[in-house]
């Protein structure tokens, strides 16, 4: 399946990956709001600019929502959405561009990627940032297929999907959340690395 940018949409393999990923990103996200100035307006600049390169209509409703309540301005949401990185402050953008740059990677930034993120932010917000990216990939994996299905019973089939692919992807969650958690569980009691490594 062909996104509208391109790109092949998740498999249930990916799906499967980045559920687990997130799953690991949560307590991180959650430290790195309390402790190392990922503030709410930052963290919905990360997850639109993602949602941007995903393309996932709900996920991009529902975050911009989530950023005007914040306290962003409307403008820039719509610039993010677009792209354009003119309103974002300068301190924020190399965050912007790793987590466009890990969703068109499909989560495989280049190397280096992630090594700069920690050199421009130190290692515990670059960490919450990462989390971000993940969680906000997790949302699109399933944000994506599940437009695309309203959509369909609306009358509006997406040209590239299908019924049995958004079918396939939304009934995996049943299977792979509880996997996928219990191996992130178990990742966090041997402590496997959560940050890329090249």
């Amino acid at each position: 399946m062909k996104d509208r940018l391109g790109k092949p949409l998740y498999s249930v393999g990916e799906a499967y990956i980045i559920t687990y990923l997130a799953f690991r990103s949560l307590p991180r996200l959650l430290r790195a709001r309390k402790k190392s100035g990922l503030d709410p307006v930052f963290m919905e600049r990360i997850m639109i600019a993602v949602t941007e390169v995903n393309g996932c209509e709900i996920c991009s409703y529902a975050h911009t929502r989530m950023a005007l309540e914040a306290g962003m301005p409307e403008e820039e949401i719509r610039e993010i959405l677009l792209g354009v990185h003119d309103k974002v402050p300068r301190h924020q953008l190399s965050a912007i561009l790793f987590g466009q740059h890990y969703a068109d990677s499909r989560g495989q930034p280049s190397p280096g990627a992630y090594d700069r993120l920690v050199a421009v932010y130190g290692r515990d917000l670059a960490t919450g940032i990462l989390a971000a990216v993940r969680l906000m990939m997790w949302g699109n994996t399933y944000g994506i297929p599940y437009s695309s299905l309203v959509n369909r019973f609306k009358g509006k089939p997406d040209p590239r999907s299908s019924l049995g692919y958004e079918a396939g992807i939304l009934l995996s969650v049943l299977i792979l959340t509880p996997l996928a958690g219990l191996q992130a569980l178990l990742a966090g009691l041997v402590r496997v690395p959560f940050e890329i490594t090249d």
